[in-house]
């Protein structure tokens, strides 16, 4: 698999400590899920290509539709695990140019539900009780990343290694 030795995501994922292990949700073939640091979307996660590509379009064929099954698949388990009224997906890379999905589950009670997230972060950036905030979730993040694995553990396809 392509990596690229500038990608803070390649060296991650170079690095079996690149993530903290309690913030591995899953480790697809072609891609890990992380908890995202946002909780109060509680489910939040990032789902990080394991092949270093800037586009979507970039990968081959079979890598790609793969990699979209695994987005998919995590995407279910968020909204089995949540039940959000909403999940947004964001394939953005304009800050870290490696294909990576955010997914946010959004509640009916988030004040800015009819807004991208994107709006609140950036006011977290500014003022440190928002940023407070939107990193509290309704769960501890071991617990809602507990959650999400026990999800995608009994959902697997059968033969298919449960990991992590």
């Amino acid at each position: 698999m392509a990596s690229d030795p500038d990608c803070p995501f390649c060296r991650k994922l170079a690095d079996p400590a690149g993530w903290a292990a309690e913030d591995v949700v899953w480790e697809f073939p072609h891609s890990v899920a992380v908890l995202g640091p946002w909780q109060f979307y509680t489910g939040y996660c990032v789902l990080v290509c394991r092949e270093h590509a800037t586009e979507l379009h970039h990968l081959d064929g079979s890598t790609r539709v793969a990699y979209l099954k695994e987005m998919a698949t995590l995407a279910e388990a968020i909204g089995g695990c949540f039940r959000p009224h909403k999940l947004n997906y964001e394939l953005l890379g304009n800050q870290v140019p490696h294909l990576h999905w955010h997914l946010f589950p959004r509640s009916i009670d988030d004040p800015d539900r009819l807004r991208p997230v994107w709006f609140a972060l950036e006011k977290a950036d500014a003022d440190p009780a928002e940023k407070t905030r939107l990193e509290t979730a309704r769960a501890h993040r071991t617990m809602i990343a507990a959650l999400l694995r026990e999800r995608l553990r009994a959902d697997k396809a059968p033969g298919e290694p449960a990991t992590p």
